[in-house]
């Protein structure tokens, strides 16, 4: 059914960062059709429950809708059933789920090429597959006559530029180990070793792929970035909440806030790049 709401998908909505960017927007007195992409659609739903729990008041609408990154049919469902839903239109794109599993690679769980290869079929691959099934209804937006909107969910160890700093909380992935084999990882990343290179190098990757959307989608009207949402508090790298924020992580709210300032045209002055809470990025 079609709605003057404006419909955001949030991907990987119903846990960590993607929770928080939903519960951002469900919060404010703007009214919008949010969809929790899910893996799991019970979990979604339960999601959905919990937000309207804590927020009774809000103006806008929630529901769910199964998006598994590794699947092209799931993907191409739930574009469908997007479109069938909203009147063929959606007016922004949240790309959030993503995934690390380069520890699994150092447990023994997945072999190298495995881990490296699911990291970028999940944050880059997927994601890409996702936005192009996507972009026929992200053109058909409403978007108060300034465009529909994309966003990448990136990281700050993705920064080249920042890869050369080892002092202060980027030395803890960028200072070299001793040397010898295997390298070791410490439990706060400190003293360098293989941390989290397919991961790393990703979000690298998905920089690009958002620049290059930029440029296939600018005469279209469709503003593009990447945000880096800052070293937060989420079960992403299996390190445990407690023990991130012991490390000096953030609330996971913070990312939350700020991807929904992107949404809501705060950071228009800085399309087709990379934005944090400090501001622009370096390459």
């Amino acid at each position: 059914m079609a709605s003057d709401k404006k419909i955001i998908l949030v991907t990987g909505g119903n846990t960590g960062l993607g929770l928080e960017i939903v519960k951002a927007l469900y919060e404010t007195d703007v009214p919008y059709e949010i969809i929790v992409g899910c893996r799991t659609l019970s979990k979604g739903e339960d999601a959905i429950a919990t937000l309207r729990k804590a927020i009774p008041q809000s103006p806008s609408s929630l529901s769910a809708v199964q998006v598994d990154l590794s699947s092209d049919a799931s993907l191409e469902a739930a574009v469908e059933t997007i479109r069938a839903r909203h009147g063929g239109r959606l007016d922004a794109l949240v790309n959030n789920a993503g995934g690390a599993f380069d520890q699994e690679a150092r447990a023994g769980r997945m072999s190298l090429r495995e881990a490296w290869n699911a990291t970028w079929d999940t944050n880059v691959s997927g994601t890409n597959v996702l936005t192009t099934l996507a972009v026929p209804l992200l053109l058909r937006s409403s978007g108060d006559g300034d465009g529909a909107r994309i966003v990448f969910v990136t990281s700050g160890t993705a920064n080249l530029t920042d890869t050369e700093v080892t002092a202060g909380p980027l030395a803890r992935i960028n200072s070299s180990p001793a040397a010898g084999w295997p390298k070791e990882v410490a439990a706060d990343w400190r003293g360098g070793g293989m941390v989290f290179p397919a991961y790393r190098s990703a979000k690298t990757g998905l920089n690009m792929a958002m620049r290059e959307w930029h440029r296939v989608l600018r005469n279209d009207g469709v503003k593009v970035w990447c945000v880096s949402p800052g070293f937060l508090a989420t079960g992403l790298g299996g390190m445990g909440v407690d023990h991130l924020k012991k490390m000096g992580a953030q609330d996971p709210s913070v990312g939350g806030r700020l991807i929904r300032d992107v949404v809501q045209g705060k950071w228009d002055a800085d399309v087709g790049r990379v934005v944090s809470s400090i501001g622009v990025r370096s390459w």
